[in-house]
């Protein structure tokens, strides 16, 4: 069974590859420069982490899934996440990036904002493909980073290095929308199959047992990553998927309450609730009436 690495420090990182450390918080690494890289590794990020990877060169295990990395890709790991790699035999690998310690970006505008970059929590096979340009401009921003961390520090030095960081992680971002928009007959597929689960969920009374339908159940049913799930149902309705999930339950609710002459705490029950009172709030948030006004008030 592989050994578990625990990379807590920029330091211990480079170590691993035989690379120089220039800063100890932040590092530009360019393994295919490596002297010395593990075939097959399992790791724990205390790290940020983004790749550019250059070849195709073996997999890449996040959770269950496995990634099999084209040439052009960018992955991404935040801290606390698990990675499981292995080399195909006879390679080495091929791949320019980033990688930074939390404590660089503690107290900084890019330190309150780092839970926004939704991509740090993509599952590996929803790596990002990047068109020659791209790659220009992601190279470009490292080689700016790099840049700073070559030059004697100043009192420029660190705001500087993080400007370029945010410069980077905003270009993923419009990347991603790109990568959202070409796919969007890939996309619109997911949409359906997440309007079907949705539809299945209440048709056969799963709320019961299951509760209230949580973002996470649908995503894991779709073999997508939370966010990456959240962001794509964004892109294409405009809604975020609670959004989404909600309003079907409120016609669910809307449906129950004309349709049948069961208790507010009934159907509260049937839709997944512990306590009325909860459901009621939200009904009126998103109706405007109660439950039980909606049913009175001439809506039949």
């Amino acid at each position: 069974m592989t050994e578990m690495i625990k990379l807590n420090s920029v330091e211990q990182y480079n170590k691993l590859y035989g690379l120089e450390t220039m800063h100890p918080l932040i590092s530009v690494v360019d393994l295919s420069k490596a002297p010395v890289f593990p075939q097959h590794f399992m790791f724990n990020y205390g790290l940020y982490a983004l790749y550019l990877k250059q070849v195709k060169c073996g997999d890449l295990r996040y959770g269950r899934q496995i990634y099999d990395y084209q040439e052009g890709t960018v992955t991404s790991f935040a801290p606390g996440q698990v990675i499981e790699g292995h080399l195909a035999e006879g390679t080495r690998p091929m791949a320019r990036g980033l990688v930074f310690h939390p404590d660089l970006i503690r107290g900084t505008s890019l330190g309150k904002e780092i839970k926004y970059y939704s991509f740090f929590s993509y599952d590996s096979n929803e790596a990002l493909h990047l068109s020659d340009k791209e790659k220009e401009i992601f190279c470009d921003c490292l080689d700016k980073i790099e840049l700073e961390l070559q030059n004697h520090a100043d009192r420029h030095s660190k705001r500087l290095i993080i400007r370029n960081i945010e410069l980077l992680l905003d270009y993923c971002m419009r990347f991603y929308e790109r990568q959202f928009h070409t796919r969007s007959k890939v996309n619109k597929d997911v949409l359906v199959k997440f309007e079907d689960l949705l539809d299945v969920y209440y048709q056969e009374n799963r709320p019961i047992n299951l509760g209230l339908p949580t973002v996470k159940y649908f995503a894991d049913n779709i073999h997508l990553s939370p966010n990456y799930f959240g962001d794509l149902i964004k892109k294409e309705t405009g809604k975020t998927a609670q959004e989404y999930i909600q309003e079907k339950m409120i016609n669910v609710a809307k449906e129950k309450i004309l349709g049948s002459e069961k208790s507010v705490s009934e159907i509260a029950f049937e839709l997944g609730f512990q306590y009325p009172q909860h459901f009621s709030r939200i009904f009126k948030k998103n109706v405007g009436y109660t439950p039980k006004e909606y049913r009175t008030c001439g809506f039949k």
